[in-house]
């Protein structure tokens, strides 16, 4: 067989097993399988560039390379829908669609709310060609590379252009990401200590957002669709065209159904009230649409949405359950946080077990009792919270809630500093959880990156005691990891990886050190001022309360950490291994102090220089980039197709708009 003839037989089976893996859920051949014939692609594909094709199967993997997003007109406006929360209000949409038609009668597509990211994908001679986010309705950002990573949307559809498929539409629906792959993720972030998702939606949003297609390839977002348009749809019914999108390779929601009066309308809802809490994504309502299309352009828009559709929304989901202990988990800080354990209560997609309590302020807010029934929500929120106890239920001999004096690792008594609800452990080099979390912080992405380890094979260490503190890392040989002597491979690129962290910039080794209350930007700022570890280390109180950003709470953390004689001693061996401890020659020529104290939003698409540029740019002068407009913005580097949103904001607000030729005469 010709390469030529085997590629496109190869990329015709692999997007029929894709659809069939994702979409179907009925895979016919094995992973096994399934990854040499991707294995095969990809060779071919190497060996012959000639047969390039954007929309083969090996583009869902992504790309690692940045990339800026432009944006793009929406062909037809992508409106929101008007919102309802009542039975009521539903029954008087229905009746104001009755009188809209004149009394013609009429059907009503009922379907899910799906609770994730609009998008809107077009498609010409069955490839997908765009993919565009709602944006401000007008225009959206085309984020066409990342959506190609998505395994449940089609990148050629299954069939022919123009008989069994229009040769040019649009579909739009929602970008999710599924309950499983949400708390997988939070879970590596709560390891790491960085900051949660609040929900799914946040964490589809940010990821589709993501300037590097293989992030987002490796968070495996989902998408339902639910809406076609162009000037060849199939039918007049929507339901029959969402239906001819499913076989066209489309994943459709399959709860979607055609009523004919209130009463089906109300059964529909009453429902998927309680049934969608084990649906496997986030939902958070109902979408009720007239079927069809011609009835739908007699009833036309109002100025923010369209006549024939309304959502009703979901009240946010409380189940009752019984509290049955209280225990307590210490972060990397020190900081301790008390977890209510319960019974099992299925609660928005997931069987909660575990609610957070924050602290011991929230504790006795609710005056808490083990045994107690407790009303807990989830609606939308990163962890499970309990909002409310039936006091009535209380048995008489129940014992109240006492938070912990002691640490319930070490045994070191608890401190609560001045302005802290949390309390903490203060003995941070013999308390295990808070040592191994700050080599896990140490070694995290965002820090010195060593991606060869991860929170397991650092727990390991730690119980083989070959770590104890971060500098213990650069010690590690790989006749000490190689175990059995089966694991030399592995054993290397650990070695390596913790090697080749000697190149990561002095801003992030700040930053990995895990001093309390310093996160990136403060490290950055912190960096950038003293430039210099000696600097940093001799810095006193005042001169880092001068940096901006820099507050009295973590200027004593700062020099708390480097009072500690441990602490200095850590800092000097990684000196000694050759770790970067100052900022490098590039980056103090370019500094200077042109944009100190200035506050600056960045916005709009650039020519001559990238955001991160810019960003970096500013950073290198003196200035601090803040993502929102608030009276504290000094200026907004505006490029093209600034939003209209932030635009009328900074005009309400009197703050100045420079373009990027004036913001580069300005360096």
């Amino acid at each position: 067989m010709e390469p030529k003839e085997r590629i496109m037989q190869l990329r015709q089976a692999l997007h029929a097993h894709n659809y069939n893996y994702y979409v179907l859920n009925s895979p016919v051949i094995s992973d096994y399988e399934f990854d040499l014939m991707m294995r095969e692609l990809q060779d071919l594909e190497k060996a012959y560039p000639e047969y390039d094709d954007e929309n083969s199967p090996t583009r869902r993997v992504g790309s690692d390379l940045n990339q800026e997003f432009r944006q793009v007109e929406h062909r037809y406006p992508m409106l929101s829908l008007a919102n309802t929360y009542s039975p009521q209000e539903v029954a008087d949409w229905y009746h104001s669609v009755e009188k809209g038609l004149h009394g013609e009668p009429f059907e009503v597509c009922c379907e899910m709310k799906y609770d994730g990211l609009s998008i809107s994908l077009t498609y010409r001679d069955g490839k997908l060609q765009q993919a565009v986010t709602r944006g401000d309705g007008v225009r959206g950002d085309d984020v066409t590379a990342n959506v190609k990573t998505i395994r449940t949307i089609p990148l050629v559809l299954q069939g022919e252009s123009g008989t069994d498929f229009p040769h040019e539409f649009e579909i739009r629906g929602e970008i999710l990401m599924p309950w499983k792959v949400f708390e997988r993720l939070n879970e590596e972030r709560r390891a790491a200590e960085e900051p949660l998702f609040a929900n799914p939606r946040n964490a589809a949003s940010g990821t589709l957002k993501s300037q590097n297609s293989a992030v987002v390839a490796a968070r495996r977002l989902d998408a339902y669709l639910y809406y076609l348009l162009g000037d060849e749809v199939p039918t007049d019914s929507h339901y029959d065209n969402m239906m001819a999108a499913r076989s066209w390779g489309f994943q459709v929601g399959d709860n979607m159904m055609k009523a004919k009066g209130l009463d089906e309308i109300t059964a529909f809802i009453n429902r998927w009230d309680t049934e969608r809490k084990f649906l496997p994504v986030a939902t958070d309502g109902i979408v009720l649409k007239v079927n069809s299309l011609r009835q739908q352009r007699s009833l036309g828009y109002t100025a923010k949405s369209p006549r024939w559709a309304i959502a009703y929304k979901f009240k946010a989901e409380r189940e009752r359950t019984k509290l049955l202990s209280v225990s307590y988990q210490v972060g990397r800080t020190g900081a301790i946080t008390p977890v209510a354990n319960m019974e099992p209560v299925q609660l928005a997609g997931t069987t909660v077990r575990r609610a957070t309590l924050n602290n011991e302020d929230f504790i006795r807010s609710f005056n808490l009792h083990i045994g107690d029934d407790v009303f807990v929500e989830k609606g939308g929120e990163i962890i499970p919270k309990i909002v409310g106890v039936d006091e009535s239920s209380r048995a008489e001999d129940a014992q109240p809630v006492e938070f912990i004096t002691h640490c319930p690792e070490c045994g070191a008594p608890l401190v609560r500093y001045e302005g802290e609800a949390a309390h903490y452990c203060p003995n941070e080099s013999g308390c295990a959880p808070q040592i191994k979390g700050r080599i896990e912080h140490f070694i995290s992405r965002k820090a010195m990156n060593i991606e060869s380890l991860g929170p397991e094979t650092v727990d390991d260490y730690y119980s083989m005691r070959l770590v104890r503190n971060i500098a213990d890392l650069y010690d590690i040989t790989v006749q000490q990891i190689n175990g059995d002597g089966s694991r030399e491979k592995s054993a290397r690129k650990i070695v390596q990886g913790i090697a080749a962290s000697r190149e990561v910039p002095f801003e992030r080794v700040v930053f990995a050190l895990g001093i309390r209350f310093v996160g990136e930007t403060t490290a950055k700022l912190l960096a950038r001022r003293f430039r210099n570890m000696d600097a940093l280390m001799a810095a006193g109180l005042q001169d880092l309360m001068q940096v901006d950003g820099v507050g009295e709470v973590i200027a004593k953390s700062v020099v708390a950490y480097f009072a500690s004689p441990e602490n200095r001693s850590i800092v000097e061996r990684l000196r000694g291994y050759g770790l970067q401890m100052q900022l490098s020659e590039e980056q103090l020529q370019g500094q200077t102090d042109k944009l100190a104290g200035k506050s600056i939003v960045i916005s709009g698409v650039f020519a001559r220089h990238s955001r991160d540029e810019y960003k970096q740019m500013i950073e290198q002068n003196g200035g601090k980039n803040v993502g929102s407009i608030s009276a504290k913005t000094s200026f907004i580097l505006a490029g093209d197709n600034m939003g209209p949103a932030k635009l009328q904001k900074a005009e309400k607000l009197g703050i100045a708009i420079v373009s990027e030729d004036e913001f580069l005469k300005m360096l």
